[in-house]
């Protein structure tokens, strides 16, 4: 009996090493990221604050008419309401007279499209429940679009949380960074059609390159080393003439692009549509994306408290620094020039409890002028 708990302890011991070693493997031992931010072009304090927030910021959307939309970020495990809209100075639940358990689970990523429909992206928890997609009129606030995504389009360990509407408003392409389950892809979806399609799965271009994130709260490294935040497609969006679609991992080095023609061919695979993937530049650690006008792509620096811009040609120079952004996450333009810009202070969140989400409130939707505009809502 003795040998045989002698050799039960040993095998044991054995499977918690390679347990821990595959952990490692795949979630730790990442490395510096240099700064490639520069100079701001717009001086601190021009930063204004657009919401402010008890509870911690997921995704904004701004409409044509200046009305403020935003997510209460999933990761805080919040209770209902968790979509508002501020409205003279207070949030309030969207859409009014509305019981939110019945439409989603764990909302996040919001997007407003040339029609003034408000889109919702639900990950319904990393997969374990039904991911679904979701749009309302912004005017009368009446449901317009409902489609729940099939497993296999949004498997458990998806994490659907990030999209851009194209000019037309009928196809929507959303980045599933795939934490958990190592599995980021961009996910297509014709509302024509009502179909959805995962493409570029596990591609490099989707996948987080070992790089440890450094926010200037704290290292995003858990668990002693084990554990770190590497997380693939991230940001995402649709140039303004419909032509590209823009997308990022957030531990990686590269800003690419793809045709949206080859996305929207049911008929390319994966393989096709990879060739007609083209790196744009070097980027920062970025979460959020949009894009401008005039072609350029704005990406959130979330080491450096920064909003950058890219051109075409993939030149980089930032737009703004300010030491009040914890967490530079999703960008949405409003009327008039307004950049919106939700800080989602993401390492006072994650892994985090009620009381330490509470003890380091408010939080924050900010706004700037970055001296170019586009469409209000993404």
């Amino acid at each position: 009996m003795s040998k045989w708990l002698t050799r039960l302890g040993i095998a044991a011991l054995l499977l918690a090493v390679a347990l821990l070693a595959t952990l490692y493997t795949l979630f730790g031992g990442g490395k510096p990221y240099p700064d490639v931010s520069g100079p701001p072009r717009l001086p601190e304090g021009t930063m204004a604050a657009a919401v402010v927030s008890p509870r911690p910021i997921g995704n904004v959307a701004v409409s044509r008419r200046g009305r403020i939309f935003y997510t209460i970020h999933p990761e805080s495990n919040p209770p209902y309401p968790k979509l508002y809209e501020w409205q003279n100075g207070k949030p309030v639940a969207w859409p009014g007279g509305t019981d939110q358990r019945r439409l989603f689970e764990t909302p996040l990523g919001i997007r407003i499209d040339s029609r003034n429909r408000l889109w919702i992206i639900d990950p319904a928890n990393h997969g374990t429940g039904q991911a679904r997609l979701i749009a309302f009129d912004v005017d009368s606030g009446r449901e317009v679009h409902r489609f729940d995504f099939p497993g296999a389009v949004a498997p458990l360990g998806s994490f659907l949380q990030d999209m851009s509407i194209s000019p037309d408003g009928r196809w929507v392409y959303i980045a599933d960074v795939g934490f958990w389950a190592k599995r980021p892809a961009i996910v297509v979806y014709d509302t024509q059609a009502r179909t959805a399609r995962r493409v570029l799965n596990r591609d490099a271009s989707v996948y987080p390159q070992n790089i440890l994130i450094r926010n200037q709260i704290k290292p995003m490294r858990f668990l002693g080393g084990l554990l770190e935040m590497k997380t693939g497609v991230d940001g995402i969006a649709a140039s303004r003439d419909g032509k590209w679609v823009y997308y990022a991992a957030m531990n990686h080095d590269t800003l690419y692009r793809v045709p949206a023609a080859a996305l929207q061919n049911p008929a390319l695979g994966d393989d096709a549509i990879r060739r007609q993937v083209r790196a744009v530049g070097g980027k920062p650690l970025n979460d959020g994306i949009t894009t401008d006008d005039t072609g350029n792509i704005f990406l959130t620096d979330i080491e450096h408290q920064a909003v950058l811009r890219m051109t075409p040609a993939g030149k980089l120079s930032t737009v703004i620094k300010d030491k009040r952004i914890r967490w530079a996450d999703g960008l949405s333009w409003g009327p008039d020039g307004w950049l919106y810009l939700a800080d989602s202070a993401i390492p006072h969140i994650v892994l985090e409890n009620a009381e330490h989400h509470a003890a380091n409130a408010p939080y924050y939707i900010w706004r700037f002028k970055p001296g170019s505009s586009a469409p209000a809502g993404q």
